[in-house]
């Protein structure tokens, strides 16, 4: 259980942390610009998780956890879990290394490159890591809090307390085995809750952003559209209307099983959720979509 001591001690080592010094950040670090729309699919398949969405400039990256004899195991499948890949050496662990060697400014130093969804002279630093639950979903989350609240961590995430939301580093979204009724009742929690756009019964555009501060879902159980020809005009329009009532609410959008091969169809799709504002493109060719955004 999560109590109040362990909330005051999470934010005296948030406090105690960002003042110790550290090794700077690398010029490499120093020189990549944050993409505010990217985000990394299943981003351990990659050779080094998290670093080569860092070194493309990713600002949202997605973990899939199983909990295992008490350990947080990062895969895609049971069967394919490690003990040496936790969520602690994958994740936790560098993004504290990270965020420590730019002095507690952010998992990067530089600010995002302009973005319409931010007034002028504005820019989000924030990052999101989408924690996606297999499993059992109070047992996975209960060894996911006390991870999260270890103090040598603690001080990274966005924290919510008592009806407030205090913004940090890094903001740790539940998505896949959400425990909703649990995260509804807390009163302070270091985790968020990743909605659904159709699914009435769940929570969705237009609940609490403090705690749904994003909403997700498949793009082709909502769209026929793939990229190839022209998009359809009544689902341009329910796009933009999703997109537009989400962002009414103070929430974030992102759809998974979008087109990932590289081509035309992809690259027009890209162009149609980024003029219809949607905030996280979803992909697993990191340098597609870097290229994509910065030639933007």
């Amino acid at each position: 259980m999560i109590t109040p001591r362990r909330v005051l001690a999470a934010l005296l080592a948030a406090v105690a942390a960002t003042s110790l010094a550290t090794a700077p950040a690398s010029a490499h670090e120093r020189g990549v610009r944050p993409l505010p729309r990217a985000h990394s699919h299943n981003d351990y398949e990659h050779p080094r998780p998290l670093h080569d969405a860092l070194d493309q400039g990713f600002t949202s990256v997605e973990a899939d956890i199983h909990l295992v004899d008490g350990q947080l195991l990062v895969a895609h499948d049971l069967a394919d879990t490690r003990p040496d890949r936790t969520l602690e050496s994958l994740y936790l662990e560098p993004l504290r290394k990270r965020v420590l060697a730019n002095h507690g400014v952010g998992v990067y130093r530089q600010r995002t490159s302009f973005d319409a969804r931010f007034p002028a002279g504005k820019a989000s630093t924030e990052f999101q890591l989408l924690i996606d639950v297999k499993g059992d979903a109070n047992s996975t989350y209960a060894a996911l809090e006390k991870r999260l609240y270890d103090p040598r961590y603690s001080f990274l995430f966005s924290l919510y307390a008592f009806g407030h939301v205090q913004k940090r580093a890094v903001t740790a979204v539940i998505s896949g085995g959400r425990p909703k009724d649990v995260l509804l009742g807390q009163k302070f929690r270091l985790a968020f809750y990743d909605g659904r756009v159709k699914d009435q019964n769940d929570l969705g555009i237009g609940s609490d952003h403090r705690l749904t501060p994003l909403v997700s879902d498949s793009w082709s159980g909502l769209f026929t559209w793939t990229g190839e020809g022209p998009f359809p005009a009544g689902e341009r329009a329910k796009l933009h209307e999703i997109v537009k009532s989400a962002h009414a609410a103070g929430q974030r959008v992102r759809f998974w099983a979008t087109p990932d091969a590289d081509g035309p169809a992809r690259d027009a799709l890209w162009k149609e959720l980024v003029a219809a504002g949607v905030d996280h493109l979803n992909t697993d060719d990191l340098p597609g979509l870097a290229n994509f955004l910065r030639a933007r």
